[in-house]
């Protein structure tokens, strides 16, 4: 069926919940890959970096926020990669996703921004207008 299913993780319940319906598709196909895509938004980690200056925690923080996932896939027996991409995390998605054939996109309906809550967020809405394979938002 799926022989590549890229999940988009950061940390959220949705991102969470997102990778619970991944990997349920991903077990049935013991050749399916399982990607695990964390984007680091510059202006994010830009602002991180000046208000947490002396916390060395951030970056894992940032590890945390995949590990749910990886550990999921590993629970579940599915073989994954975790890859960490740069840039806005819409566009970086689809263009990852288009770029290494994904076959399908599982992502959260809204992630960690609260400025998304009041509509679909901005991220799984860019990257379902813009993939080339299918998405599955899960709410």
């Amino acid at each position: 069926m799926y022989k590549k299913i890229l999940i988009a993780a950061d940390g959220s319940p949705h991102s969470l919940r997102a990778a619970d319906q991944a990997m349920k598709i991903a077990v049935c196909d013991p050749e399916t890959l399982v990607e695990i895509v964390y984007v680091l938004d510059a202006a994010v980690v830009k602002a991180d970096v000046l208000h947490h200056w002396n916390d060395l925690d951030r970056t894992d923080l940032r590890k945390k926020r995949v590990i749910a996932v990886e550990e999921k896939a590993a629970l579940a027996g599915v073989k994954f990669e975790t890859k960490i991409l740069h840039g806005e995390p819409g566009p970086a998605i689809v263009k990852y996703a288009n770029e290494n054939q994904v076959d399908l996109i599982v992502l959260g309906s809204r992630g960690l921004n609260g400025l998304q809550e009041f509509v679909l967020g901005s991220v799984s809405h860019k990257v379902a207008k813009r993939a080339n394979c299918p998405v599955m938002i899960v709410k």
